[in-house]
This record gives C-alpha cells, structure tokens and sequence, in this order.
C-alpha cells in the first residue's frame, strides 16, 4: 500500500474567474455599438468612477447582511448622515476648498471623510445596540424597524437643516477634466477611483490577510463554529457593523461631492440600487459587492447613453439576468 505523505499539499479549489470577466467583455461589447472611441472611453471612466462610489457604499452592508442576517433598510441614514457631517467640516474651510492648490483641497477633504466615518460609525454603534439587537432573527421586524430608524433619521435631518438642497461644489482643482486627445475624464471620477479601488484592497487585505478577517469569513459560513471556539461573536458583529457604517458614511461624502448637493433624503434614495449590487454580488461577497457595483453602473451609463428609456430599469433587468445564471449571485458565500 502507498503511503500518503503527510506534508503533501491538498488540491486548490478552482477559481471561478467568470464573474471577473464580466466587466471587461460587456465594456468590450459596447465599442461597436457606441461606435466614438473617445465617447467609449469617457463613458467607462464614468462607470467606473460611479461603480467605485457605489461600492463604498454597499461594501459595509453586504458584510452586515451576510455575517449578521441583518436585513438593514437603515443603511441609507449613515450615508446621508456622512454627507452632511461633511458640510459641516468643509464650510469653515471654504478658503482650502476654494483655492487652487490640489494639496490644500486634499487637506480640507481628509478631515471631513475621517469625521463623516466616525459620526456615522457611532451611529451604526447606536443602530445595532438600540434597534437591531432585539431582532436578530426576525426579518420582518429588521425589515420594520430599520426602515423606521431611517426615516427617524431623515426627519431629524430634516429638522436641523430644512428641506433645501444643500450645495455641496467640488474643490477647485477637483473640477474639469483631463482631456487626452479626444477623451474627456473628469478629475474628481479619478479620485472617486482611486479611494474606490483603496477600499476594495483593504477590505480583501483585512479579510484575506488578518485574524479578524479569518473569523468574519468564518462566522459568514458557520457562526455557531466560531461561537464554540470561545469567541464573542456578538463584538464581532458589532465592529463589523460600524465599519459597514463608517463605509457609508464615507460613500456618502464622495457621492454627495458626485452629485455636488446634499439632502436628506439621498441615502433612502440610494438604498434600492444598494441592495441590488450586494444580491447581484452574492451576500457576504466583497468582491462579488465590488464586481456587482461596476456593472450596474455601467449597465447604467452605456444603456443612458444608448436607449436613454431602458435606463430606469436596466439595473433591475441586470439583477434579474444575473439571478437567473446566478442564483445565489455571483460570489456567494453564505446560504441564505
């Protein structure tokens, strides 16, 4: 009989790099019926940018809804609440975001992204001890009494700074675009790429490289497993939610500076394009969340710019096209 080596490497899962192909062969598939070149090329800049933003934003929340099976509608408050947090920081500082220097800009814009994340990550502190801990388990009541923390918040919101949309203009070296022969890129879309795509590699390094990464993806496939190890699954889940809030309230700064306006209702008004990226992602998935989020934006942008009547639904018939190929979307890796 053969002896089997102890020291012998166990076979590899095989990658399942389907999904990662996506975004590139629907960009590719979209050159000959944009027909420009350059109209291309400023398009899937634009994608990417606006996939970046939103995958900010509903990177926190597929972590939340996977570990936790927390069905949180509440989510859009921290992003609301992040955009105008930052209003307040970037006003007194008018005089950095108005000058012409991209340093003093960044300095103005820093301080205002760390307070917005802390702000909102007390408030998702607040959310999950006052709100969501007597309902783990219950849908229903998660549905319920999120959607009424959200609109709680929107009101007070409301109450403290009125109805009026707030303008929120970009930093002046922020504004513009770079213009490469015939290809515009907006400034500001290369920065909403940049924090984007250091969110995403954090997030993996955390969850791939750390100990409290290997725990969050253990306690997304088998949280009983990590309870009978003696860990406290209950501070887990609390710092996993804060974080996730912290991420929308920084989602909500770089959107509200997107969008250059601020009101109250943007967070609710996001929620529905945020679910549809972590479903079409796969729950619990950050790179399901983060594949998931560049193609609704460019489903969004290409389909505006080619059947301007097919883009009010082709996020939903997106979801619905990956669903049927994917049922449990494209990354799964929980089994509810």
């Amino acid at each position: 009989m053969t002896d089997v080596s102890a020291t012998s490497a166990l076979p590899k899962e095989a990658r399942d790099i389907v999904p990662l192909l996506l975004p590139v062969v629907l960009a590719l598939a979209m050159i000959p019926l944009i027909g420009s070149t350059s109209t291309w090329a400023t398009l899937t800049v634009a994608s990417l940018a606006m996939g970046m933003l939103i995958f900010i934003m509903a990177s926190g929340l597929t972590l939340v809804f996977g570990l936790m099976d927390v069905l949180n509608f509440g989510h859009g408050a921290f992003i609301a609440v992040g955009a105008y947090v930052a209003t307040l920081v970037l006003g007194p500082m008018a005089g950095w975001v108005q000058a012409d220097s991209l340093w003093l800009n960044l300095a103005a814009l820093a301080p205002a992204a760390l307070l917005a994340m802390a702000v909102s990550g007390a408030l998702g502190l607040v959310f999950e001890r006052v709100l969501i801990l007597p309902v783990y388990g219950n849908h229903l009541k998660q549905i319920l009494i999120t959607m009424g923390g959200l609109i709680v918040t929107e009101q007070a919101l409301y109450a403290l700074w009125g109805p009026v949309r707030i303008p929120l203009p970009l930093p002046t070296s922020l504004r513009g675009s770079f213009i490469i022969g015939d290809i515009a890129i907006a400034k500001y879309r290369l920065l909403a790429m940049i924090v984007g795509a250091v969110v995403f590699l954090g997030a993996l390094l955390v969850l791939n490289r750390t100990k409290i990464g290997l725990l969050i993806r253990a306690g997304v496939e088998n949280r009983e497993m990590v309870e009978a190890l003696g860990y406290r699954i209950k501070r887990l889940f609390l710092g996993v939610f804060m974080v996730g809030s912290a991420l929308a309230g920084l989602g909500g700064i770089m959107w509200a500076l997107y969008r250059e306006e601020v009101h109250a209702s943007m967070g609710a008004d996001m929620m529905i394009l945020v679910f549809i990226v972590i479903i079409i992602g796969g729950l619990g998935s950050i790179g399901g969340c983060f594949i998931g989020a560049l193609l609704v934006a460019m489903v969004a942008n290409y389909g505006g710019f080619l059947i301007p009547k097919l883009a009010l639904v082709s996020n939903i018939l997106l979801m619905v096209a990956i669903l049927m190929w994917r049922p449990r979307g494209l990354y799964a890796v929980t089994n509810r």
